[in-house]
């Protein structure tokens, strides 16, 4: 059996050198295409490079390969969550029920306090069910429809969704993330979310004061030609109806209930299906070919919304761009970049490539501050390079437990730290899982749309400056165990 040899920190730097250089490349030569394949491809490449690194340092093919497999594992959960989202997408375009929600939001959100609207309403329903992906996918979805019609910036609409998801999904105690960040620091769930409220609500509140301030900036003077024009589109295509709003408050009541989010979703789509022949029968009949007689061209055409989306043509182009899409095929293209890209992180774990770049924060930072500063800039940097928001905190909850343990501070402190600079910045990166998503969802790429998302922005500076002035930073007390607190808080 081969000696394992300890990593250098040229070894470390080579793989990520050669991610960076063929990531730009991909996205100087292919521009928003850039996820479509050569990224996949640049994590691959960079994956190989990081593999034989590791078997010039005495690792075995099979030992990579046994890690490779095991990230690719971790992620199954969330692959069929994102394919079954695509076919509640499908779904619920042909049932009415995302045109209805676009139909409804034009005639209630005036443009001048839209962007904040939809940021609050997005981080209601995301606290409610504990997804920012399927607040995405279904209440974004339906918000891009309704700032298409007020004539407002879309990529802005973008990131008022995803800073709302996010807010949302940060402080539910339903959200995976929510959970896994205080089990990996070894602090308390709801303890947890009470100390993240000091970093993450005053975050939330400066980017609703912005998103106010550009709607009462926003050029909207076509917004009642447009407003009358898509709403006229969708009244003469759909059959439009508050009933249509059912398979939304079924999902959002099963997520409430806390069933998890793959069963959940995938009731909503079946629900959604079979909405679509209730309620939307003159559609489906001009989409089908009545030579196959009713009951089978109908089923025929609601089946092939699960794995292949709704098409519509209506003559307006945006409008065919806005109502069409959808279906699990939609999602392949996200799923491989989410598989090439756990990979990767999983090989540069393994290799003990990562850690290395924590052991040399760790020499610079001296004081708490700069503890947490390195933390945030850590869960950054894995999500940039491992591409998975749970490698992001679980990563970096490992290497610096023991390290806040010795400087006397709370597991809490540690557990909202994973999340202001793990959870947060994860969908702002075009090629990790998170930002994948949310490019294949709202049709927008993360590097538009993350100038906006200012949530995401403010939270992790906002969580860094309360650090160097040591605000709610909280101290282990020497008679913790005494008062009940968690052992890990013991000194």
């Amino acid at each position: 059996m081969r000696q394992q040899k300890q990593a250098s920190y040229l070894d470390a730097f080579i793989p990520i050198v050669v991610l960076v250089s063929l990531l730009g490349a991909a996205v100087y030569l292919y521009g928003d295409n850039s996820s479509s394949g050569p990224n996949q491809i640049a994590l691959l490449f960079a994956t190989f490079t990081a593999a034989l690194i590791g078997l010039k340092n005495g690792f075995t093919w099979k030992t990579l390969e046994e890690a490779m497999i095991k990230g690719i594992t971790i992620s199954l959960g969330a692959i069929l969550i994102l394919l079954m989202v695509g076919a509640l997408i499908g779904t619920w375009l042909l049932s009415g029920t995302v045109p209805t929600l676009i139909y409804y939001g034009l005639q209630i959100i005036h443009p001048s306090w839209f962007y904040a609207a939809g940021c609050l309403i997005c981080g209601i329903v995301a606290m409610s069910i504990g997804s920012s992906w399927t607040t995405a996918a279904t209440i974004g979805v339906a918000l891009l429809g309704v700032a298409n019609g007020l004539g407002l910036d879309p990529v802005v609409t973008a990131g008022a969704v995803i800073s709302g998801a996010y807010f949302g999904d940060k402080l539910s105690p339903l959200s995976e993330t929510t959970n896994l960040a205080p089990a990996v620091a070894g602090s308390d769930l709801f303890e947890h979310i009470q100390h993240m409220l000091w970093t993450t609500v005053p975050s939330f509140v400066i980017a609703l004061i912005i998103f106010i301030f550009m709607g009462f900036n926003a050029d909207v003077s076509s917004e009642s030609s447009k407003i009358d024009e898509i709403a006229t589109i969708l009244q003469s295509n759909f059959n439009i109806s508050i009933f249509n709003l059912v398979p939304l408050a079924i999902l959002l009541g099963l997520a409430i209930k806390k069933m998890p989010a793959f069963p959940a979703i995938s009731i909503g789509a079946v629900i959604g299906a079979i909405w679509a022949l209730l309620f939307q029968g003159d559609l489906i009949a001009s989409q089908v070919n009545p030579d196959e007689g009713v009951l089978v061209s109908h089923f025929k055409l609601v089946w092939a919304t699960f794995f292949d989306g709704f098409s519509l043509e209506t003559g307006n182009a945006k409008m065919d761009d806005l109502l069409s899409g959808g279906g699990m095929s939609s999602m392949l293209t996200t799923t491989w970049l989410v598989m090439t890209a756990l990979m990767f992180g999983a090989i540069m774990e393994k290799t003990g490539l990562l850690e290395l770049f924590v052991k040399s924060i760790l020499k610079v930072a001296k004081s708490t501050g700069s503890l947490i500063a390195s933390t945030v800039a850590t869960c950054f940097g894995t999500n940039l390079v491992a591409a998975d928001q749970y490698i992001a905190i679980v990563v970096p909850g490992r290497m610096f437990k023991e390290e806040y343990k010795q400087r006397g501070l709370r597991s809490v402190n540690l557990s909202r730290t994973l999340e202001d600079g793990g959870t947060i910045t994860s969908p702002l990166i075009p090629w990790n899982t998170c930002g994948a998503y949310m490019q294949s969802v709202l049709l927008i790429n993360p590097l538009d749309y993350a100038v906006y998302a200012f949530f995401n922005l403010i939270n992790p500076f906002l969580a860094i400056v309360y650090a160097y002035l040591g605000i709610k930073i909280l101290k282990i007390k020497p008679k913790t165990m005494q008062q009940g607190t968690p052992a890990s808080d013991a000194p």
